[in-house]
Formats: C-alpha cells, sequence, structure tokens
C-alpha cells in the first residue's frame, strides 16, 4: 500500500504505460504491420479470406507465427459482428500521443501545427487526423479535456494515418499557444466574426498553430482571444457552417498551396 500512492499521484505527461487498441480493415491494418510491427500483440484473420492472399499480408503472417489466429469465418463473423473488418483485425498496444511538445525555437522554415478544441466526435477527430496527415501537418494537439480522445473509433477512422502523424495531449491549449508564440509562432482561429479575414487571405507561411473548433460549441473564447488572427470560410447555402472536417480540410490545402504552390 505504501508503494502504491506515488503511482497514483504521477502526473499523467509522465506516464509510460501502453494503451491498447484495437484496428481492423485492409488500409489501416497494413500500415500498422509496415511501420509499427513491434507493437502488434496478435493478429486474428478469418480463414479463406482475401487476405491471406495479398502479397503484404501473406509474407507478413507467414514470418510471425506468434499471435496470428486464422479462425473460421462463422467464429470470426460472431466474434467481430457488424464490423466491416476485410477479414483481419488487429490488436496492439502503443503510446499514439505525446504529453509534451517538441521544443522548435531554434527551428525556422515551415511549420504547421493543428489543434483541434471541444472535438468530441470521435468520426471527427478519426478524420482531422486523416486529412492532417494527408496535407502534411507537423503535428495534431488536443486538449486533454473536451476531446473524444485517442479511441478505437479515433484510430479506426484515420485509415492508418495516425501512424505517422504526431498527435500531442496538452493541459491547456492557451497556455500552449502563448508558449508557441515566445517560439515565434503566429496563431490563428477559425472564427465567423466581422474580425476574421477570409481564410486564403491570411498568410499560412513560416510557423503557424491553427486552432479549429467543433461545429456546435467551436472554440473556446479565451483560446480566441489569445490568437494572433481570426479566418473565417463564408458560406453561400442555407446551412451556414461546414462539418469542421471540410473546414480542415480547405484550411490545410491552402496552407499547402501557399507554401508548396504546384508542387
Amino acid at each position: 500500500q505504501t508503494c502504491a500512492l506515488p503511482i497514483l499521484k504521477k502526473k499523467k505527461h509522465e506516464q509510460s504505460k501502453e494503451n491498447h487498441y484495437r484496428i481492423y480493415g485492409i488500409n489501416g491494418c497494413a500500415e500498422l504491420l509496415k511501420h509499427r510491427k513491434n507493437q502488434v500483440q496478435s493478429i486474428d484473420v478469418m480463414e479463406n479470406s482475401p487476405v491471406q492472399q495479398m502479397t503484404f499480408f501473406k509474407n507478413y503472417l507467414n514470418t510471425r507465427s506468434i499471435g496470428v489466429k486464422i479462425i473460421s469465418k462463422q467464429n470470426f463473423l460472431n466474434k467481430y459482428q457488424g464490423l466491416r473488418t476485410q477479414g483481419i483485425v488487429v490488436h496492439f498496444s502503443d503510446n499514439i500521443a505525446r504529453y509534451s511538445l517538441p521544443d522548435y525555437s531554434k527551428q525556422t522554415g515551415d511549420i504547421f501545427l493543428l489543434f483541434a478544441d471541444n472535438i468530441e466526435d470521435p468520426q471527427n477527430l478519426g478524420q482531422i487526423i486523416r486529412s492532417a496527415e494527408c496535407a502534411g501537418v507537423d503535428g495534431l494537439v488536443i486538449p486533454k479535456h473536451h476531446s473524444a480522445g485517442i479511441t478505437d473509433t479515433v484510430l479506426q477512422v484515420s485509415q492508418g494515418a495516425f501512424v505517422h502523424l504526431p498527435v500531442y495531449i496538452v493541459g491547456n491549449i492557451r497556455n500552449t499557444l502563448e508558449d508557441l508564440k515566445k517560439q515565434e509562432f503566429w496563431t490563428v482561429a477559425l472564427e465567423n466574426s466581422v474580425q476574421s479575414k477570409l481564410w486564403h487571405e491570411i498568410d499560412f507561411k513560416g510557423k503557424i498553430a491553427c486552432v479549429v473548433g467543433s461545429e456546435g460549441k467551436g472554440i473556446r473564447q479565451l483560446i480566441i482571444k489569445s490568437c494572433d488572427f481570426l479566418a473565417t470560410i463564408p458560406m453561400k447555402g442555407r446551412i451556414g457552417s461546414l462539418n469542421v472536417t471540410a473546414a480542415v480540410s480547405a484550411i490545410l490545402f491552402e496552407r499547402n498551396r501557399q507554401v508548396h504552390g504546384n508542387q
């Protein structure tokens, strides 16, 4: 009992225990097995599924005897009822998120960090991870609270993008933005306001930290007030707002256009 107390009081950003996750489907499983195979605990494969005949999986499964289970079709479907597994499910342990950002003070050039505030829908967060990785974002930052967090659903929706995109969890987004300002970052919040500039009029070159929020709650006011610029994407339709994942895509690929041109 006396030795358990310090462990309970250990700060969360110092956690070293790996979390256990499950991912299924060909694309996500392939990315995981290619790049983080050391984290894999077990693999369930449906007997006589196309996965067994695909070159990559066939070679991988033949070289890994421990932890691979070939399960009859009926038992597999019963075990993973309702999931679109494409015949493969991988169970793994990993520390997906990091609890402190790198020191960017001595880095120069184009660095883009995306902050997701109040994104409590795991589908949206997973899609944001996927879009951010496709757009070459340097890191996604989410708050410890006011977030869906890193869950099986989030990782599943990302379609393996989580393997490549650094994800950071911070206790206070506003304080983190202030720290980044000291490291020569400009901060931008996506917010419909009379003070907002059109999204394509914002200069996204250099060191940029961009904050997006959910359609319902948006970005918390204290965070908005701490940002240097506000950006908006005006709507022509009757609905009046974009899904956050669509808005993120617009921002990220506008940034790519500015930084990389037609490359």
